[in-house]
This record gives structure tokens, C-alpha cells and sequence, in this order.
């Protein structure tokens, strides 16, 4: 862990420690504490840990406190989870590997392995019940052997690679188990609209199909503090790596549809009323009196990342997280913030200037927009319904916008943001966790489920307190002194620091928490800060 907690601009250190004390449980909703240095302590682990808590001044009205909780406990034992023949893989880092099945066939490889010589056992995995989902058994998991160091773990993987078998050493502090001492570590940014006079953004950088670091766009903006916000497109094959995966809004402008109605987090630039809400996204392109419904904005036409579009999208139309479902016949509008070349592919496109009017039309699609411009682009079947509807030198109107789960217009007016993120973890005080309806239950894959939601990872989430005030949360994990969260022990974290509403961010390999543009927690994938999407940033007082 990455002991500098003061990035450039720190006005003010004040050194505080919680003693941990025994915190309750139950789903009555906490109110406000005066700060977090003097919230509730973690309900992490064993009630009588230790924990300490360091808050420091970043600009007026902006606090860092960083919580520890359960130093210096014992190290938890290494194992080596076996993963299930024929899983399914990934080029996301953060997939989870299929390490789930019915108890007899668990049962099963375990006596196999035992008999070729391997300690293995069978473990029951089961979860708490949730909002939307009712808990329980998820399946059964199969190990091999106990060890003191990763070394020695990975030594008892190759040899069990060796023997035809796959799997990965896994320490089993981060199982998700309640009745661990930790270590957790976790950073608190708070943003009090009452006494702050800079501003809170969101940033995705030059254009929306690349990635930057999380400390490269706050280094960009001058940031006081930032850290990493919504899901994103990271493999070639799923769209433009860096284009967010669900809704964005940035300084007012819609540039990413939402994924089906999944919740977000509502940014103003005073810091004043930050929400939780879900939203919906519809839009049409019309001329003459004729129209086409849109199936998004600026991504990749035929990939959809988490899913959650139309009815005729496959595998289906509702979220389905870090799964990307495929439509061969869209329509997708594109603004200049995509990049500097929308999509290239079989389909038609209409081209449009600053004022509307088609200037061009292109078959095949892709290729530069004109200044101020914007285009439509058509696949499939809609491809000729598209060159039908527009026409060179005509007016194409592109209308889109956002809708509240009742159906009612969102709007976005300039310095507001929105980002995407799920599940939701508080609504109005109380415990809230929403996978089911977020895509995070997968049909016939309890794997998933095990390793995104069940297990301990890095993760980031943002919500507001009863006081007003914006927090945005980063949990270090993957690591033996920083175990990181469940998601269901995120919404825990949430209510404790006085969470009135909070969401889940986007996490694992992308959690970061860069103060003056340094980074201060401590990133877990090897090759160190992760490129994302897009980042919210606290800007300092403007001049």
C-alpha cells in the first residue's frame, strides 16, 4: 500500500483514530455523522478490530480520510481453486474464472484429485439474500490443499496443471467470509456543498473510444482529487475500448445511452443535489415526417456492452453484465466527442453539418465528421431505411434523450454529469442491493456471480449522505494486507459512512484514487493504474 496519502494542494492535515467498536447490523437507516472521521465504524470482519481513521483537508470543503481496519492481523491460509473444465474465458482481467458446480460433481473431481494424490476437498458456497435476489447455496467449489505463502500455492498450481487440471492460487481472506480480521483499506472522499466553491465533473478525456488513467485526466484538469467512475468497453471485440458501458453525460451533453434502466449517479458541478437514479435512454432520427428509432450513441453499431437494449438484441434485452449482446440491424447516432473517425463497417451513414443537413452519405460507413457535425449511422436491414429517410442537403433531426423509471424526461442541463454503475448498494438510508434487476445474476453461470458479487475485490462506489454531501468511496483489495469488498459488504461500508443513496462504480483493476494527479491507493492489476473510461473529478475554486 502506497504509504503518501497527500497529492500537490493539500492545505490542512488532521490526524484522527477511531477506536472500532461493535456496530449493529440491522437495516434502520443511520443518520448523517458530522464527518467521516467520526462515522460508524467498518462492519468488516470480527466487531473488535482495530481500525483507524486519517482525514485530511484537500480544498475547502473537500475531506480525504483514509480508514484501516484490522492491521496486523494473522495472515488468512492460501489455496488453490480448481476451475471448472470448460469455462468460458475472458480478456477482461477482472472475469471471473468458472470455479462453480452441483455439489456431486464437485464431489466427484474432488475424490479424482484426491486420488491422484492432491489434498482436495469440496466447500459449499452460499450468499446472503439480497433486494432482488433470494440467496443461499450457489454452488460448490472444489480446493486443493492449505498453504502459508503464494509460493508455495503456486507451486501446488503447476503441479496440478501439470496433471491436466487448471486453476489459480487464491488466498482466502478474500472468500467473503464475515468472520475474518482483515486487513481492509479504504479512502473517503467527501465534497460538502455548503462550504465547497470549486467543482464536481466528470471527464473522459480527448474522445470517448480511447482510455486514459484516472491521473492522467486529473493531471489534465488540474484536479484536486479523483477517482475512476463508470463501466467501460475494454476488449476490441465487445466495441471501442474506453467507450463507457451504460449511460454518460458530461457537462450536460448526452454522449452514451443507458443500459436498460440501470441505476447512475447524477453529478451537478456546485456538488449540490447528487443522486441515485435509474434512467432510461430512447431516441429517434426523423425527416419529413418519417422516423427510425435509435438503438444508441456513440458506440460501435451491432455491440452492446452489458446489454440492456432492444428486444430483438441477443441474447436478450436485459443488463447483462460483462456480457455483450449483438444486433446485426441498428441505428446509431455519433457526435464529434466519439473520436476522430466514427465506425468503418457494411452499413450506410448519413453525414450531417453543425445546422443538420445531410452533407453526405456514405455506404460503406465510417470516416471523419465535419466540424460541429454529427452522423447516423444505419446496419442490417435499417441500412436502406436509412439512405430512404435522408437525403443530401435535407434536414435529419436526431433527437435523444434520458427518461426516469416512470417514463418521464430527464433533463441534463449544462454541469451536470452522469455516469454509469451497478448494482445499486443504499436507497433513502436503508440496504438496497440490486443484482438481479442489474445483470449480475446470470443464468446458468453461479460462477459469475461468485467471483463479481460473492467474492472480496476492489471496488468503487459514490452516493450521498443525509447531509447533501457527495462521498465517493475506493477499497483497495487482491492483496493480503487489503482485502478489498463484496458487493454486499460495499452497501455495508456505504450505510456505516451515513449513505443516504450509494451505488456501485466500477471496480477491481480499475479502482484508483488519485490526489494533485498522483495516485494514492494502490491499484491491483500487475502492470499498476489501469486506463478507464471516464473519472470524476473535484476541481479546485474557480478564479
Amino acid at each position: 500500500m502506497n504509504s503518501k496519502l497527500l497529492g500537490a494542494g493539500t492545505v490542512l492535515a488532521l490526524l484522527a483514530s477511531v477506536a472500532a467498536m461493535p456496530s449493529s447490523a440491522a437495516s434502520s437507516a443511520p443518520s448523517a455523522p458530522s464527518s467521516p472521521a467520526e462515522a460508524t465504524p467498518l462492519p468488516l470482519g470480527d466487531p473488535g478490530l482495530t481500525e483507524t481513521r486519517t482525514t485530511e483537508t484537500l480544498q475547502p470543503g473537500v475531506t480525504l480520510t483514509r480508514i484501516v481496519r484490522g492491521a496486523g492481523s494473522p495472515q488468512l491460509p492460501w489455496t488453490v481453486e480448481v476451475s471448472i473444465p470448460g469455462g468460458t474465458g475472458s480478456p477482461d482481467p477482472d472475469a471471473p474464472p468458472a470455479a462453480l458446480r452441483d455439489r456431486a460433481s464437485a464431489e466427484e473431481l474432488a475424490a479424482e484429485l484426491t486420488g491422484e494424490g492432491f489434498a482436495a476437498r469440496a466447500e459449499e458456497v452460499t450468499t446472503r439474500a439480497l433486494a432482488d435476489f433470494a440467496g443461499g447455496t450457489l454452488g460448490w467449489r472444489v480446493r486443493v490443499g492449505e498453504f502459508d505463502a503464494q509460493s508455495a500455492a503456486n507451486a501446488e498450481r503447476a503441479r496440478l496443471v501439470a496433471a491436466g487440471y487448471a486453476g489459480s492460487a487464491a488466498y482466502t481472506g478474500w472468500d467473503g467470509d464475515p468472520g475474518v480480521r482483515g486487513t481492509w483499506r479504504v479512502d473517503v472522499l467527501t465534497v460538502d456543498p455548503r462550504t465547497f466553491r470549486g467543482g464536481l465533473t466528470a471527464s473522459y478525456g480527448p474522445d470517448l473510444e480511447n482510455r486514459e488513467t484516472t491521473s492522467q485526466l486529473a493531471k489534465a484538469a488540474g484536479a484536486t482529487a479523483a477517482v475512476n467512475a463508470g463501466f467501460f468497453v475494454l476488449d476490441p471485440k465487445a466495441g471501442a475500448p474506453g467507450d463507457p458501458a451504460g449511460v454518460g453525460v458530461y457537462d450536460g451533453r448526452l454522449l452514451s445511452e443507458s443500459v436498460g434502466t440501470r441505476p447512475a449517479l447524477v453529478l451537478r458541478d456546485s456538488a449540490r443535489g447528487t443522486s441515485v437514479t435509474r434512467l432510461g435512454w430512447a431516441g429517434r432520427v426523423t425527416a419529413r415526417g418519417e422516423s427510425l428509432p435509435l438503438d444508441g450513441t456513440n458506440r460501435v453499431p451491432g455491440l452492446i456492452r452489458n446489454c440492456g437494449g432492444t428486444a430483438d438484441d441477443t441474447p436478450t434485452s436485459l443488463p447483462r453484465h460483462d456480457v455483450t449482446c449483438t444486433d446485426a440491424d441498428e441505428v446509431v447516432a455519433f457526435t464529434e466527442e466519439y473520436g476522430a473517425r466514427t465506425p468503418a463497417g457494411d452499413g450506410t451513414e448519413a453525414v450531417l453539418d453543425a445546422r443538420g443537413r445531410v452533407v453526405e452519405m456514405r455506404s460503406p460507413r465510417g470516416g471523419p465528421l465535419p466540424a460541429g457535425g454529427t452522423s447516423v449511422q444505419a446496419t442490417g436491414e435499417h441500412a436502406g431505411e436509412l439512405a430512404a429517410l435522408a437525403r443530401t442537403g435535407e434536414k435529419l433531426r436526431i433527437r435523444h434523450g434520458l427518461r426516469d423509471d416512470r417514463g418521464r424526461p430527464v433533463a441534463t442541463p449544462p454541469g451536470t454529469a452522469v455516469v454509469n454503475g451497478g448494482p445499486e448498494l443504499v436507497r433513502g438510508g436503508r440496504t438496497h442491493v440490486t443484482p438481479t434487476a442489474d445483470g449480475m445474476v446470470q443464468p446458468g453461470n453461479p460462477s459469475f456471480y461468485y467471483g463479481w458479487m460473492h467474492k472480496r475485490n476492489p471496488r468503487t462506489l459514490a452516493g450521498v449522505d443525509a447531509a447533501g454531501r457527495t462521498v465517493l468511496v475506493t477499497a483497495d483489495g487482491r492483496a493480503t494486507d487489503s482485502l478489498g469488498l463484496s458487493i454486499p459488504e460495499s452497501a455495508d461500508v456505504a450505510r456505516a459512512l451515513g449513505l443516504r443513496d450509494a451505488v456501485n462504480l466500477d471496480g477491481g483493476g480499475s479502482t484508483t484514487l488519485a490526489v494533485g494527479g498522483e495516485v494514492v491507493n494502490d491499484p491491483s492489476d500487475a502492470a499498476g493504474e489501469r486506463p478507464v473510461g471516464d473519472a470524476l473529478l473535484i476541481l479546485p475554486k474557480r478564479r
